[in-house]
């Protein structure tokens, strides 16, 4: 499937321009002013911003605990997740800073050629009030919420998960085992400096600041 996003304006944690996105398959194929290749589907950008989907670093899907276990399974969880713009999940672990944390980057935190297409179409103006009884607002397996009450500005309208699109103007479209295991980097953006220092110094291990070891 391909999808050609225009007249948008790309906001990423290096970047902000205005610019057309046009996704083949699951990457980014162009991107560019004034766009003009034949896809399946056409988003409407404008007046709207074009984000890199977010990555969550610390998530509880099917967790044990207290003789229980927490409410969301991967499917509940990943289905409510792009609903507030994510399509990246680590589940509990101790956007672009994040990818690059994870080892995920550029494949995962941006809007570049080449990398996952996981895109939010961002609309800056629109104002919802969170409420647990609002399905538009709440998508979380749980039946309350810790920001009800809360009126918010800017909500997502249409997200991409690997160029397919998921959440299309606030309803889900996506399917039951889409998602898609990453393999983490053992070091990636800001640490890879350190590892390499580290074992210039004489530390083969390349230990984890903090990491417990002799």
């Amino acid at each position: 499937m391909s999808v050609l996003i225009r007249n948008g304006r790309i906001v990423t944690a290096a970047d902000d321009y205005r610019a057309d996105v046009f996704v083949e398959g699951e990457t980014v194929a162009l991107i560019g002013r004034d766009l003009t290749p034949p896809a399946d589907r056409i988003i409407d950008a404008a007046g709207r911003l074009v984000l890199p989907g977010g990555v969550d670093p610390h998530t509880h899907m099917e967790m044990p605990f207290g003789g229980t276990e927490s409410s969301d399974t991967f499917e509940t969880g990943t289905r409510a997740a792009p609903f507030g713009g994510t399509t990246t999940i680590v589940d509990f672990a101790i956007q672009s800073r994040l990818a690059s944390i994870f080892g995920m980057f550029p494949r995962k935190g941006t809007i570049a050629v080449g990398s996952d297409a996981d895109i939010v179409v961002f609309d800056p103006e629109r104002e919802v009030t969170i409420s647990s009884s609002d399905p538009r607002t709440h998508h979380m397996n749980v039946d309350y919420s810790a920001y009800e009450g809360f009126r918010v500005r800017g909500c997502p309208e249409t997200v991409l998960s690997r160029g397919r699109v998921v959440v299309d103007n606030g309803e889900y479209v996506g399917r039951a085992g889409d998602g898609q295991y990453i393999r983490r980097g053992p070091y990636g953006g800001a640490h890879a400096p350190l590892a390499a220092a580290r074992g210039q110094a004489g530390d083969p291990g390349g230990r984890r600041p903090g990491a417990g070891g002799d």
